[in-house]
């Protein structure tokens, strides 16, 4: 009675079915008095007088517990328990192999095929009473891990779900974002500006264009927004509208005017009026940094602003490259900053560069960044190509020192060459 109790209490009965044992023996008096002590402990027992037979039970019916002999005709007992680990049942089987063997190579033997324990013939019934007790607890922490597993496997599918639904979500916003830069080139008559712009995800933090001032000034920018992802991509897209060609009301640059006869606040005023504008109206816990410059068409002057943006480049007709400006503060990071003005010219066949970080800090596969002096050296590289091609080949360039891997932060540039 005492060893019933015990066993109820390991398992309760009320919410679990009893435990399933198949006893395999050729001796038909030794499996009855294992079943006798196995039903009394409120186990379902079903038997099997030969390993052939135990095998054919077990295709069917997924067992608990086996307790099988190991000398047996025909198919012995370590055979059956080799064959029976391959069924493919989800639950786990407890083996418990009875045998007069007590050699240790025996013994490992046995467990190299998959037998869990052992017992010595005859057996004592206290003894299997306690190896089933050590069994039932396997087979509990089985369960447990099984249904875990289910549940993991059930958490992991909604999950997938609600990936792919982002997924799909996140391609239809980069098509948009893609919309917000809607010329890649354009002529100006004294000058062409040409675009770049690779996104390292489904949507980026990087905006750069360009937009008609009056009929001989245009405005040139680059910016990029801290952090990836919606957020980065919402806030690019706010700014894009207020630095739109399109909408010349809405554009933060302009001071207004008529068609041809507009003009636009200095640079270093473009970018004060930013910082104000994410501080006091925006107030989220982003920023972005910025090239933004200014172009005379017909006397070639450049006035901007660099704030914590890479350094613009001047890439002068003979080939001689210039770093502009002193690197500057971000947009959004504090307040009442004053951002100064750079200003340079042009002359007919020099080029202005307004580059991302994406660029600079791009990475080799040994973690070494790409640096000005890289980004320099590539210019110098392909400095007689046109500016669409000469792009091109800086992409081509960038993910040959990466190795051929995805860049890990957007790639974007506005690239202006003067005519005069």
């Amino acid at each position: 009675m005492a060893d019933t109790i015990q066993s109820r209490a390991l398992v309760p009965r009320a919410s679990l079915a009893p435990r399933r044992v198949l006893v395999v023996d050729d001796s038909k008096a030794q499996r009855k008095i294992l079943s006798m002590s196995l039903l009394r402990w409120g186990y379902q027992v079903i038997e099997a007088g030969c390993g052939e037979e135990a095998l054919a039970l077990s295709s069917a019916t997924a067992f608990d517990i086996v307790i099988s002999d190991w000398v047996m005709p025909g198919m012995s007992g370590i055979d059956f328990c080799r064959q029976f680990r391959a069924l493919p049942h989800e639950a786990y089987g407890y083996f418990i192999l009875l045998t007069s063997k007590s050699g240790k190579g025996e013994v490992a033997h046995g467990l190299d095929v998959g037998a869990d324990d052992f017992l010595t013939k005859p057996v004592n019934a206290d003894e299997l009473h306690a190896r089933l007790r050590a069994g039932e607890r396997i087979l509990g922490m089985q369960r447990e891990l099984v249904d875990k597993n289910r549940l993991i496997g059930t958490t992991l599918a909604e999950l997938q779900k609600l990936y792919d639904s982002l997924d799909r979500d996140l391609i239809e916003a980069r098509k948009l974002q893609q919309t917000l830069v809607r010329e890649r080139h354009r002529d100006f008559g004294r000058g062409t500006a040409s675009i770049l712009l690779k996104p390292s995800g489904h949507v980026g933090g990087d905006l750069v264009g360009f937009f008609e001032i009056s009929a001989r000034r245009i405005a040139l920018y680059s910016v990029d927004v801290s952090g990836h992802g919606v957020a980065s991509a919402m806030m690019t897209a706010r700014l894009a509208g207020l630095l739109s060609g399109a909408s010349p009301d809405q554009n933060i640059a302009l001071t207004g005017g008529t068609e041809g006869q507009r003009d636009a606040w200095p640079p270093e005023m473009v970018a004060a009026r930013f910082n104000r504008m994410m501080l006091e109206d925006m107030q989220v816990e982003q920023y972005f940094t910025m090239a933004y410059a200014e172009v005379d068409l017909q006397t070639g002057r450049v006035q901007m602003v660099q704030a914590g943006h890479p350094h613009p480049l001047l890439i002068r007709q003979d080939g001689t490259i210039e770093q502009l400006g002193q690197g500057g503060l971000p947009i959004g990071l504090l307040p009442n900053v004053l951002f100064d003005r750079i200003e340079a010219r042009l002359r007919p066949g020099d080029r202005l560069f307004l580059v991302s970080d994406g660029v600079t800090e791009c990475p080799a596969p040994d973690g070494e960044e790409l640096g000005a002096e890289g980004l320099i050296e590539i210019l110098t590289r392909n400095e007689g190509l046109e500016a669409q091609a000469l792009l091109e080949a800086l992409v081509w360039n960038l993910n040959s020192h990466a190795g051929g891997q995805d860049f890990p932060d957007d790639v974007s540039g506005v690239l202006f060459h003067y005519r005069g």
